[in-house]
């Protein structure tokens, strides 16, 4: 898992928005509008309850700047393009745009969602299906390398949503056992992956036998010049939604890996370090406000101190914990995302995600606080077979290499 930055693969920012920006000014400027609306809130975007419900359950408190832009002009019907680094929730951001917009008495695919690979189908559907669990959302993913029969079985059966990679979709539409009649939205995520990967023919085939007033979204890292030439060609009036990286650093912060292998491992490995946690202030990260109670009532029935904080507590009582945690009287402190970007106190030179984020940009302002003021921290993630998509994506999206915790870590606090 370590080492997955090549050598010189250094992003250059700023030469690629000024390319960007020479393609579109000089043949996309009557092309797109823009879209500035910003909804701070998931209950201030006007989606259903039941989808509302989803998107809480599965451990979302706040959307992602690409959430809160992004989610509603899609609900709206519109064809967007939405440009963000991999991981910044782009995911959630379409499914939800897709699960609000079925017509759930109807079970036909209304929706089709193409990846470059099996393993992010496969994670999209995931998602689409936790986020649809209150609405009764049918995903399917149609991915190569599994049974087509099979495919075909499940397809003729009813689904509301496909997720697939563009080879075995393309198939089950030649088959005629994913019928197209139905289908009104259509998105390509990481489109400048597939487009390197060499599926251009093939989307292009599939948008062929789309009926003609399908909703498209595109969502892509970076926009190559074979991207804009299908939203050029696809694409009715799209709005483009683009959303800069962040500007915190993660300079200064040794950052490592623990394998646990299983979900009820981590709370034995919390424990081991829980010597080391309190030689420090650290904080712990994890993804729910339930499981927040949860690992504090278990470190408290082991004698373990610790403090914990989240969103449903009344803003009186996070201040009052908060005050105790920078004075020093509580050394260890037990939090969720939504309170991430908060926490500034001066001491923390360890964070430990026991959750790794739903999001790679949640990572940064986790752990980007503990080597604020020129400090070195240490951030230690604990990672179960599910995590290892993540904690690639983590280091892809910051081209940082996270190692694996070595045994001697107290000394490097």
């Amino acid at each position: 898992m370590a080492g997955l930055a090549p050598e010189g693969s250094q992003f250059d920012a700023r030469q690629y928005d000024t390319k960007m920006n020479e393609l579109l000014t000089d043949d996309g400027q009557d092309f797109f509008t823009s879209y500035d609306e910003v909804c701070d809130s998931f209950d201030a975007m006007g989606l259903q309850e039941n989808l509302l419900r989803g998107i809480y359950a599965y451990g979302f408190e706040k959307p992602s700047a690409i959430q809160q832009r992004g989610i509603v002009p899609f609900c709206k019907g519109l064809d967007v393009i939405q440009q963000a680094q991999s991981g910044t929730g782009k995911t959630a951001t379409f499914c939800s745009g897709i699960l609000q917009q079925l017509d759930y008495g109807l079970v036909e695919c209304q929706a089709l969602v193409l990846a470059p690979t099996r393993e992010l189908a496969q994670q999209i559907e995931k998602v689409m299906r936790a986020l649809g669990d209150y609405l009764g959302a049918k995903v399917h993913a149609c991915v190569g390398g599994t049974s087509v029969r099979e495919d075909q079985r499940i397809l003729s059966s009813g689904v509301h949503v496909v997720v697939g990679t563009p080879g075995r979709v393309f198939d089950m539409l030649r088959r005629k056992s994913l019928r197209p009649d139905y289908i009104k939205m259509f998105v390509l995520d990481e489109a400048d992956e597939m487009l390197s990967r060499g599926f251009k023919d093939q989307i292009y085939d599939i948008f062929q036998l789309l009926p003609s007033k399908v909703q498209v979204g595109v969502f892509s890292a970076t926009m190559p010049p074979e991207a804009l030439e299908i939203t050029r060609k696809f694409m009715n009036k799209p709005v483009r939604i683009l959303v800069k990286r962040d500007e915190l650093t993660l300079e200064g912060i040794k950052q490592f890996y623990v394998n646990v292998d299983k979900e009820e491992w981590k709370l034995e490995t919390l424990c081991d370090l829980y010597e080391t946690l309190a030689i420090t202030q650290s904080v712990i990260f994890v993804n729910t406000r339930r499981k927040v109670d949860w690992l504090t009532d278990k470190m408290r029935s082991r004698d373990h101190t610790v403090s914990a904080t989240h969103g449903d507590m009344d803003q009186n009582t996070r201040d009052i914990i908060m005050r105790e945690f920078r004075s020093g009287s509580s050394r260890v402190l037990i939090t969720t995302d939504l309170l991430a970007r908060g926490i500034d106190v001066q001491q923390v030179s360890l964070v430990i995600n026991f959750d790794l984020p739903t999001q790679p940009e949640n990572y940064l302002h986790r752990i980007g606080r503990s080597g604020r003021f020129g400090r070195k921290g240490v951030a230690i993630n604990f990672v179960t077979r599910d995590d290892e998509r993540m904690l690639f994506d983590i280091q892809k999206f910051y081209n940082v290499v996270v190692e694996e915790l070595p045994s001697n870590v107290a000394d490097l606090l």
